[in-house]
C-alpha cells in the first residue's frame, strides 16, 4: 500500500506528458544541429580583362621587352577616377549629383574631396567639399577598364584615339574627359550639369614606354602620332 501511495504522489507532482515534451524538445534540438548547411556551387567568374592581361598582355610584353622574371612584367595596380567641382563653392548640391554619377559609373561609393586651404580670391574655405573620387582595384578595376575601352571611349564625338603623351614619366597615365555622359550608365535626361573628370591608370611600369605598351595591350586606343 505504501508503494502505491508513493507512486500516486509522484504522478501528481509531475504532470502527465512532461517527460515526453522534454524528450521531444531534445530531439528537435539535436535535429537542428545535425541539419547540413547549404553550400553554393556557383564559382566566381574572373573579369574578362583580367584574363586578357594574363593570356595576351603578359606574353606580348615579355617578347617586346625581354623580361626574364615574371615580376618584371608591368601590371595595372589601380584606377583613380576624380571629379573636381569648382562650382561646388556656390552650389553645394552639385556634390550630391557627382557622387551619384560616380557611383553609377564605377559601382563603388565615392569619397568626397575637400579643400586643404583657404583661397580668398576663389571664395574658398578650408575643408569645403570641392569634388569626389573613387579608387578601383582588382575585379572592379578590370571591369571598369573593360567598359571604359569597349563602350565609353567610342561614344566620344569625333573620337580618333587618346593622346600618347599624358604620362608622368613613371609609367602612369591620366586621361581628361570633358563630359561624363560618354558613360552608358549616365542617364542624359537626369543630369543637371555637364561635368568633366580625370581617369588615372597607375601601373608598376618604370618607364612611360612600358606603361604605354601595357595599356595598348589592354586595348587603350592611342592615336598614331
Amino acid at each position: 500500500m505504501a508503494d502505491e501511495k508513493t507512486e500516486k504522489k509522484e504522478k501528481k507532482a509531475r504532470p502527465e506528458g512532461a517527460g515526453a515534451k522534454k524528450d521531444r524538445r531534445g530531439e528537435g534540438k539535436g535535429k537542428a544541429e545535425a541539419a547540413p548547411r547549404a553550400v553554393s556551387n556557383t564559382e566566381a567568374v574572373a573579369p574578362r580583362f583580367a584574363a586578357k592581361y594574363t593570356k595576351d598582355a603578359v606574353p606580348a610584353l615579355v617578347k617586346q621587352f625581354g623580361y626574364t622574371n615574371p615580376m618584371q612584367v608591368p601590371r595595372l595596380e589601380k584606377i583613380v577616377i576624380n571629379m573636381g567641382l569648382g562650382a561646388a563653392v556656390t552650389n553645394p548640391k552639385i556634390i550630391d549629383s557627382a557622387v551619384e554619377e560616380l557611383r553609377a559609373i564605377t559601382g563603388q561609393k565615392p569619397v568626397v574631396t575637400r579643400s586643404r586651404k583657404a583661397i580668398a580670391s576663389f571664395k574658398l574655405r578650408a575643408g569645403l567639399p570641392i569634388g569626389a573620387m573613387v579608387t578601383l582595384r582588382k575585379a572592379r578595376m578590370w571591369e571598369f577598364l573593360d567598359r571604359f575601352v569597349s563602350l565609353a571611349l567610342p561614344r566620344m564625338r569625333d573620337f580618333r584615339g587618346v593622346s600618347r603623351k599624358a604620362f608622368d614619366g613613371k609609367g602612369n597615365y591620366t586621361l581628361g574627359l570633358k563630359e561624363q555622359i560618354i558613360f552608358p550608365e549616365i542617364d542624359y535626361d537626369r543630369i543637371d550639369v555637364i561635368k568633366g573628370l580625370n581617369v588615372s591608370f597607375v601601373t608598376t611600369a618604370k618607364t612611360d614606354e612600358e606603361g604605354r605598351a601595357l595599356l595598348q595591350q589592354m586595348g587603350m586606343p592611342f592615336r598614331a602620332a
